[in-house]
Order: structure tokens, then C-alpha cells, then sequence
């Protein structure tokens, strides 16, 4: 009798442990394959809220066929706690651990409507943007200058949302005061400030925030991001560069900025100044010039005059030898890059060449030839424009 109740038991622990492991793959299977979403949705999830409240609500929304199972996997992969709080694009068919990554990680596959403020060089843009479920590309709805028109009712409504992200792209180029003017303007921002950071030390790149985040604070990330771009280009740079510190190689970085907007010139202008430096020439740039003039405070908005390129600043290369002072603008990653690794070249001219590029010659005969075909170009272009 023992023994029947035994083998029974056995038996039937054979196919628990069968079911168990059916169940574990059949549930694995679920998680990972794809999921009912026949059309993208924008996924809310509110500060504070849980992946139980997560879960139930991809259930009604239809993106996954088992909340269960959805938790399962979060408490399984370690990331029940790390849930973001945002809006997110879950796309079509995405797979319960696809779902996952995109709560968790944060950052990215965000959806909804973002308030973009565009601090460039000459103004400030402010652009409201939507999410295409569709797609999951952003489409402009709004762009406007708050300097010369009122907000559009697009913008005021969107403020009205509490999902409403909102985003800082600065260009590469500003300088330190008109970043600083720009976040003070920001009706989103508080607690305006008065210092203005060092020239150089903030990073144009983009920057998300909360209404009533203080200025100050997003100033702080933007010298802690300029730093490390800063230290990582100067542990790779090259040998030999002309440059006491990295403060001198910032220097650098910010005249590269200011000459070309071209990704692909930068590393041979780089070239042009160190090659300049290390044959004991002036660099002789305009854009030392002019912020001799400004001291980045404003766009200067006319031509050079002769006096100006002859008048002694701190800044002015026509005039001084070796760097400035200082940096004239914050010159972005591309361009601190390009200091520290400039191509290898013997020039030491270069003008503009009418493509919005520039003609680089290593000898001055070759440099006036470049600058008689720039002129030509020019009385061209102002003769089409009489007519």
C-alpha cells in the first residue's frame, strides 16, 4: 500500500514539475513574443504611480495580454522599481520585455507634446512639437520668437498640460551671456541670475527640464558637461599640440566653432591655427575681433571696420599674438574634438570659397589666387542682386 501511495506521489510530483515548467516556458514565450498593439499609442505614466498600475493599465489599453505576466517579468529582470515617469510611445506589436525596456530606461520613446527653446546665436526660437503615433516622429506645430510676438494660444494650452515635456537645445557657438540672458527670458525657468559663467565652460547640446527648475541649476549641468567633454578630448589628444593647458585648447576650440559650421572643415581650420602657432604667425580671425568688440554680449550685426581690426583687446589676433585671453564662444564637442586632433596639413590660409565652406592654401600665392576668386564670387552674387 506504502509503496502504491509512493509511486502515486512520485507520479504526481513528475507532472507538477512538468506543468510548472510548461507554465515557465509558455509564460517566457509570452513575454518575449510579440505583443496585440495593432497601432502605436502614448503611453502617461504619472510621478509616483507603480508597475502594478502600469501593468493593469497596458491591459486595458490592449498592449499586453497579461498584466501578470508583465509584472513578473519586471520583478524577474530587477526593474519593478526602476519605473520612469513620462510619456512613452509603445509601437506597434512590441513585445512585453520591449515595453519594459522603454518604462524603465527613460529618455528615449517619449511621446506626447514637448516645448522645445532654441538658444542659438542670433535669438531664441520657442517650438511646440507632437508626437505622430503613427510613426513616432515629431511634427511642429508651433515656432515663434518671444522677443517680437506674443505666445501663440498653441503654447499657452500646452503649458496648461501636466504631460507637457519640455527641452533646451543650444546651439554650438553662444556664448555665456546670451545663454544666460536666454534662460533668464524663460517664463518656465526661476530664480534669474546675474553671474555669468565663464566663457567656454557651458556645453551647447540638449537639455531636459521641469517647469521651475532655477537657471542656476541647468547652468551647473551644462559646466559639469563641458568638463567631461573637456577632460575626455584631453586625455585623447594629440602629441605635440601648442597648448600650455586645456584652458589654452578651449580657446582654441571656441575660434574653430566661430570660422565654419562645417563638420567636415573643422579638423583642417584647427590645422590652420596650430600650424599658425607653431610658425610663431598671428591668427589673425575676425571673430577674435568682433568679440573683442561685444565681449559676447550681442551680435555685433554690421561688417568689421579697418580701425576695429587695427584696435588692441584682449581678443583681437590681428593685433595680439598667440591665443586670447579667453574663449569667445562655447564651442560644442565637435569643435573641442577637432582642437585636440587637427588633421595633418601645411596650411595656413584659408577664405571663404562661395559653397559655404572655405579654400585652404598652404602658400600666399595660392591664398591671393583664393581670395581674387572669393571676390569674384562676391561682385557676382551683388550684381545679380541689382538687377
Amino acid at each position: 500500500m506504502w509503496r502504491s501511495v509512493a509511486s502515486n506521489a512520485l507520479t504526481f510530483f513528475v507532472v507538477a514539475v512538468f506543468l510548472i515548467a510548461g507554465v515557465v516556458i509558455w509564460g517566457s514565450q509570452t513575454y518575449e513574443a510579440e505583443g496585440p498593439l495593432e497601432a502605436p499609442i502614448c503611453l502617461q505614466i504619472a510621478r509616483g504611480s507603480n508597475m502594478w498600475a502600469v501593468s493593469e493599465q497596458l491591459g486595458e489599453d490592449g498592449a499586453i495580454t497579461s498584466p501578470t505576466i508583465f509584472r513578473i517579468g519586471a520583478q524577474y529582470s530587477d526593474r519593478a522599481s526602476q519605473l520612469k515617469a513620462g510619456s512613452f510611445l509603445v509601437p506597434e506589436a512590441a513585445s512585453m520585455e520591449q515595453i519594459l525596456d522603454i518604462v524603465t530606461r527613460g529618455g528615449a520613446n517619449t511621446c506626447g507634446t514637448e516645448v522645445v527653446y532654441r538658444i542659438g546665436v542670433t535669438r531664441t526660437l520657442v517650438e511646440v512639437r507632437e508626437v505622430d503615433p503613427a510613426d513616432g516622429n515629431y511634427r511642429q506645430v508651433v515656432q515663434f520668437d518671444p522677443a517680437e510676438e506674443e505666445p501663440p494660444e498653441a503654447y499657452s494650452s500646452v503649458k496648461q498640460e501636466s504631460d507637457t515635456q519640455y527641452r533646451l537645445a543650444v546651439a554650438e557657438g553662444v556664448t555665456s551671456w546670451q545663454v544666460v540672458q536666454a534662460l533668464n527670458g524663460l517664463d518656465t525657468l526661476e530664480a534669474d541670475v546675474e553671474d555669468v559663467p565663464a566663457e567656454g565652460t557651458l556645453a551647447p547640446d540638449s537639455y531636459a527640464f521641469a517647469p521651475g527648475d532655477e537657471v542656476a541649476a541647468i547652468l551647473a549641468e551644462m559646466e559639469r558637461r563641458q568638463a567631461r567633454i573637456l577632460d575626455a578630448a584631453w586625455e585623447n589628444r594629440d602629441d605635440g599640440l601648442p597648448y600650455a593647458d586645456k584652458q589654452e585648447a578651449l580657446i582654441m576650440a571656441s575660434i574653430i566653432e566661430k570660422e565654419t559650421a562645417l563638420a567636415e572643415e573643422r579638423r583642417q581650420v584647427a590645422s590652420v591655427f596650430v600650424n599658425r602657432l607653431e610658425r610663431g604667425m598671428r591668427l589673425q580671425t575676425d571673430p577674435t575681433v568682433i568679440y573683442g568688440i561685444t565681449e559676447g554680449q550681442g551680435v555685433l550685426g554690421r561688417g568689421l571696420r579697418q580701425s576695429e581690426l587695427r584696435a588692441a583687446t584682449d581678443w583681437n589676433t590681428y593685433v595680439i599674438d598667440g591665443l586670447p585671453r579667453t574663449p569667445i564662444a562655447n564651442p560644442g564637442r565637435a569643435a573641442i574634438e577637432a582642437a585636440l586632433d587637427p588633421a595633418s596639413t601645411d596650411y595656413v590660409f584659408f577664405v571663404a570659397d562661395g559653397t559655404g565652406g572655405h579654400a585652404f592654401a598652404a602658400t600666399l600665392d595660392e591664398h591671393n589666387r583664393n581670395v581674387a576668386r572669393w571676390r569674384e564670387i562676391e561682385a557676382e552674387r551683388a550684381a545679380a542682386a541689382g538687377e
